[in-house]
């Protein structure tokens, strides 16, 4: 297993830990089963972010692609550096 997935599998368990077993995905809010969860860079490495842990979130595999196929993330009013929840 490479370093970004031992360390994907530890901010999933530091999340589901703190959460009680829920862990929501950065992109649209709905709980990531293990499995299915990918890491998320919050400020893309092409944009000058990087791999530090406080640069990650978990996310599905599905709206990671989406979030990048778009090209943009929308911000959200309630949490600045957050992307919009889908309603």
């Amino acid at each position: 297993m490479s370093r970004l997935g031992l360390t994907r599998d530890k901010i999933y368990k530091t999340i589901a830990r703190q959460l009680h077993g829920v862990v929501p995905c950065w992109v649209c809010g709905e709980h990531v089963l293990q499995p299915a969860a990918t890491l998320e860079h919050i400020q893309p490495l092409s944009e000058g972010g990087n791999s530090h842990q406080e640069n990650l979130a978990i996310s599905h595999e599905v709206c990671n692609g989406q979030r990048h196929a778009l090209g943009a993330v929308p911000a959200s009013d309630d949490a600045p550096g957050q992307v919009a929840r889908r309603a």
